[in-house]
């Protein structure tokens, strides 16, 4: 192993205590949460210099850059938006640090580039993010981001002159848009970047050519402070969909005619269950729901009585609907069935007219199909890099629009499905992903995440971070762990809220599995995850700390009594619930990574990722966790933290970074993992 800096950088001790609920609660770091203070900054710069110590002393590292930046630095597509026939959507060439918003006419058509962020003479940290196309494909909207930041600048470009419009909305966030049926004024919902007004509480009308400040309000949401507000966007109306975050999340949904004279209708009002509405043709409502449905149907909405009545349109099934979408007059909508993903189409009575063909391990994301009778869709595997594909509703056929080739040979790496126990007694399967030689049963180094909330399934997706790895012998497991909606919304509340223990449980399982099996042993397993899925990661390591020899832990949440307090993290309640209720409060200190590091325990190698940008899941958890476990570990393996002013939550940094980072973390895990390179 490389030599490091003989002892990672001191952090000072500064203890704050709380009583919550008549328990002491104590905090030693409690100061490295400001972020722009001189003292954290200084600390920052210290933790870089000692994650970077080791890290370009790692052997090979130079061959892990070389082949990292060969499977990232090729073409790519993403966001695409069909409207009539013609194709918006962002492409990346090989050499370019950020991709473009492009345009193509006609599935075969030549592509053109309208704007290249490069354009803007702000450096490769500037993204932009197709956002919305109008009716007509005249105009679109898209955001502009430096670096990772959640926020962002939304501008208008006039597709027929190709150029930008002065029509725009500054540094903010964007809570809901659409154009209007002439595209000559657009509607929005807006919250400026440090506002404390309430804007985002508010819909506007804006007329291209004015200026903003003579934008007329349209809908007003109220004084409520934890209020939603998004626009819902329709060809004769628009809707307005409000979402109040109190004990328990509830929705209004209104609709207005393109006419100022007429005042919005109330539809829907203190909706206790999810109501995801959409508006085809002649004003008809169609919506998600599951009232009477816990996996989901859809419904008419007739509200030409009050209270609004539904009539099933594509009824529950054993199943959780995962997305839907309208392609001209027709339904389709994607549905988890035994880990398969199926996507179905119907008629608007609910007939189901045909299944789209698809290969047993895909991933599927629907993409908007509006007035067309051509799905477009992204599918993706743990083999195949994201494709984007085209479905004829009316030939019944798929074909390739387009999609990336990385120099990856796929042909080696096979799947197959294992089944483990639940300490409850749940059976719970994974996914075991490798060459024949690695899911012959020898121990042997092994990768594995999962992710366990808001009812969000794992399944198949090509990941570059794990291709690396597969190409040196090592075995990726994947446990379909509760709370994922794997099988049914059931499977998700099973560990939600304070049963989130279950969904730390099932991962802590599934490793000991891989080791009572012989698959890998606690000196060849590293696990890894971001977000959610870095607080699961999180939680394993402080949990069960001799099962791993390594730790990825990027993005993450950590701090489990205070992280509703940051940013806008209040409204992760309803997964997560506060320290403010004792119950809640009771069950987040028993779980939350940072308060359970205990001293003197030989943990395993850490690495924490995370940035000044990130606003989803503040970066003061990496930090204080950082030194925490740093000052509590006695094993001789390092605890780093790779850090970065631009690294957010959104995947936006250019190619170059890109790298760099993940050759940081391939570098760590071959040297931990003892891999070739």
């Amino acid at each position: 192993m490389p030599v490091l800096i003989e002892a990672p950088p001191h952090s000072e001790v500064e203890p704050v205590t709380e009583l919550m609920h008549g328990i002491p609660v104590t905090d030693p770091y409690r100061w490295l949460e400001d972020q722009e203070s001189p003292r954290t900054r200084a600390w920052i710069s210290g933790q870089k210099e000692y994650a970077n110590s080791y890290l370009h002393s790692i052997r090979g590292r130079e061959q892990i850059q070389q082949r990292i930046r060969a499977l990232l630095d090729v073409r790519t597509y993403d966001s695409l938006q069909k409207v009539g026939d013609f194709y918006f959507f962002r492409k990346r060439v090989p050499g370019q640090e950020q991709p473009c918003i492009c345009l193509r006419e006609g599935c075969n058509g030549p592509d053109e580039v309208l704007i290249d962020p490069i354009d803007r003479g702000t450096g490769p940290y500037t993204a932009i993010k197709l956002i919305c196309v109008s009716t007509d494909a005249t105009l679109l909207l898209y955001e502009v981001k430096e670096g990772g930041e959640r926020s962002g600048c939304f501008e208008l470009f006039d597709v027929a002159r190709r150029q930008r419009l002065p029509d725009a909305l500054p540094h903010g966030y964007l809570r809901g848009f659409a154009f209007s049926p002439d595209s000559k004024a657009f509607y929005y919902v807006h919250e400026p970047a440090g506002s404390n007004k309430a804007t985002c509480r508010s819909a506007y009308k804006h007329v291209l050519g004015t200026n903003r400040e003579d934008d007329i309000q349209v809908f007003c949401a109220g004084g409520e402070e934890d209020v939603r507000l998004q626009i819902i966007s329709g060809h004769e109306a628009l809707g307005f969909l409000l979402n109040r975050f109190a004990e328990k999340t509830l929705t209004d949904f209104y609709l207005w005619p393109f006419h100022d004279l007429v005042e919005p209708k109330a539809i829907i009002r203190n909706a206790a269950y999810i109501f995801a509405p959409r508006i085809i043709s002649a004003g008809r409502v169609l919506a998600l729901t599951d009232l009477d449905a816990p996996n989901y149907r859809i419904v008419e909405v007739g509200y030409d009585s009050e209270p609004a009545h539904f009539k099933e349109i594509v009824a529950a099934s054993d199943c959780n609907i995962q997305d839907w979408t309208t392609v001209g007059d027709h339904l389709v909508v994607s549905y988890l069935k035994d880990l398969r993903t199926e996507v179905n189409v119907f008629d608007f009575s609910g007939k189901l007219l045909s299944r789209v063909p698809l290969n047993e391990s895909d991933t599927v994301r629907l993409l908007d199909g509006r007035d067309s009778d051509e799905l477009c869709f992204e599918r993706e595997s743990y083999t195949q890099p994201i494709q984007i594909c085209a479905y004829s509703v009316k030939r019944r056929e798929v074909t390739l629009w387009d999609g990336r080739t990385l120099p990856f040979d796929s042909s080696r790496i096979h799947h197959v499905r294992v089944w483990f126990k639940g300490t409850d007694g749940t059976d719970i399967p994974m996914s075991l992903v490798g060459s024949r030689e690695a899911l012959e049963g020898q121990s042997r180094p092994t990768i594995m995440t999962s992710y366990g909330g808001y009812g969000i399934p794992v399944t198949p997706q090509f990941s570059v971070f794990v291709a690396f790895l597969l190409e040196r012998g090592c075995l990726f497991a994947l446990p379909h762990i509760r709370g994922g909606s794997e099988f049914g919304t059931s499977w998700y509340h099973s560990a939600k809220g304070r049963r989130r223990q279950v969904a730390i449980d099932d991962f802590l399982a599934a490793a000991q599995w891989l080791i009572d099996n012989g698959r890998t042993e606690p000196e060849k397993l590293a696990i890894f995850g971001g977000s959610n899925s870095g607080l699961l990661v999180g939680a394993a390591l402080t949990q069960r700390p001799e099962m791993f020899r390594a730790v990825v832990c990027m993005v993450p949440l950590l701090d489990m009594v205070r992280y509703h307090r940051f940013d806008h993290a209040r409204i992760w309640k309803d997964e997560y619930g506060t320290a403010d209720d004792l119950e809640d409060f009771r069950a987040l200190l028993a779980y939350s990574p940072y308060h359970n590091v205990r001293a003197e325990v030989r943990y395993p190698a850490a690495m924490f990722v995370s940035g000044d940008a990130d606003q989803s899941c503040n970066p003061l958890h990496a930090r204080k966790m950082t030194a925490r476990l740093q000052a509590a570990n006695s094993s001789d393996r390092p605890v780093i933290l790779d850090y970065s002013p631009h690294r957010g939550h959104s995947p936006v940094l250019p190619l170059n970074e890109r790298v760099e980072a993940l050759t940081n973390r391939m570098a760590f895990l071959c040297d931990q993992l003892g891999l070739n390179v």
